[in-house]
């Protein structure tokens, strides 16, 4: 059983930070804020979902997603079209302009990892990625579990 005094989660909220702030250094760099990032990299994953399903899954309110939408729309990165099955709702689209953009973003993302797992070897990085995703998977399930028996 983990106690009080287990420093995991210091770790782990210590790791994160240091991460997001290496990678926003350099994303902002080439003019990318981290939401935004996070936006046009599930849009990636996701092109063509709707509005609210993207504020859905960037946990954001829908307001939020609307305003960075609407500086993504403006730069370029992205369109939205109306929804064929719901003429309220728009669907949102990268643009080829956008597509180098991403990729600049994935090689500044390895660029990071790299430095973050340098002296690692093989069987370390996978240890790591396989508790952390169970640790993921503990508490998904832990949240549907409880919202079930709520």
């Amino acid at each position: 059983m983990v106690g009080m005094n287990d420093d995991s989660a210091f770790l782990v909220t210590d790791v994160s930070r240091l991460l997001r702030r290496r990678f926003d250094d350099r994303a902002r760099a080439i003019g990318v804020t981290r939401p935004q990032w996070r936006a046009l990299t599930a849009l990636s994953r996701q092109e063509g979902i709707n509005q609210g399903g993207l504020a859905e899954l960037l946990e954001v309110e829908p307001i939020t997603l609307c305003r960075m939408v609407d500086r993504l729309e403006e730069a370029g990165h992205v369109e939205r079209r109306r929804d064929p099955g719901d003429r309220r709702a728009w669907n949102i689209y990268l643009t080829d302009q956008s597509r180098p953009l991403l990729d600049q973003l994935r090689s500044i993302a390895e660029d990071v990892f790299a430095i973050a797992f340098d002296g690692f070897s093989d069987g370390e990085r996978a240890a790591l990625s396989s508790a952390l995703g169970r640790m993921r998977d503990n508490l998904t399930y832990a949240d549907k579990d409880q919202s079930a028996h709520g």
